[in-house]
């Protein structure tokens, strides 16, 4: 297994967001007062929220221009193809979650808090969102990774910086005692990433937060104890 520095780390780590989910800000038509963002922004902010909730196959380019308000045509003067836009969605979505992220680096709480704070945090989310969309990661990793090498590179990078950023925050709690050191703060990261995972499908199953409750219970007083 990796064992990456810390400086390895915070490279990566410094924008991933692991989750996070992407409700579109449309910008406002029709007041001109109000600048328009680009075709290009539109059609990638539109496709982010479609290829998130729909998902890829389920998918056309005709809906994301409709729901971008553009047309069609006009896709391919910013995009190659779908599967580039959907790439080029991972890495938005990675963006999107640097306000999330901010809650392991709150230096002002002990680095297990943090931990416990952010995973709350995401479970709210899924909560909020219905159990529907889920996690982007997720979804394209069970529904691409044979069909798309391009879109399974972009999540696997997005994993391996949200692993890290959580590694991180393991390592400072394990100086502190917080958690025993009897496994690297990579081994516990990547596990408690999966482990999460699981149990946001499940919940999307279940229509329900047991299994996140579930998630939290097991993690915080038997793995990262």
């Amino acid at each position: 297994m990796r064992t990456p520095t810390t400086s390895s780390w915070r490279s990566r780590a410094a924008w991933t967001n692991g989750c996070g989910w992407s409700k579109r800000i449309s910008t406002p038509k029709g007041d001109p007062t109000v600048p328009r963002s680009s075709v290009r922004e539109e059609l990638l902010s539109a496709g982010l929220e479609t290829l998130h909730r729909r998902g890829f196959n389920a998918t056309s380019v005709q809906d994301i221009t409709d729901a971008a308000g553009a047309p069609k045509g006009s896709f391919y003067n910013h995009f190659e193809s779908k599967e580039a836009l959907a790439a080029e969605a991972v890495r938005r979505y990675r963006e999107k979650g640097r306000v999330r992220l901010s809650i392991l680096q709150d230096a002002k709480l002990p680095p297990l808090r943090r931990l416990r704070k952010y995973f709350e945090s995401l479970n709210q989310a899924v909560v909020e969102a219905g159990f529907s969309a889920g996690c982007l990661l997720g979804n394209f990793g069970a529904e691409l990774s044979t069909q798309s090498s391009l879109v399974r590179k972009q999540v696997r990078e997005a994993f391996a910086g949200w692993c890290d950023a959580i590694a991180l925050v393991i390592a400072e709690a394990q100086k502190e005692d917080a958690i025993s050191g009897t496994l690297s703060p990579q081994a516990l990261a990547e596990f408690v990433v999966h482990a999460w995972e699981g149990a946001m499908v499940r919940a999307k199953v279940e229509k329900g937060r047991a299994p996140l409750d579930l998630f939290l219970k097991v993690t915080f007083s038997k793995i990262l104890a």
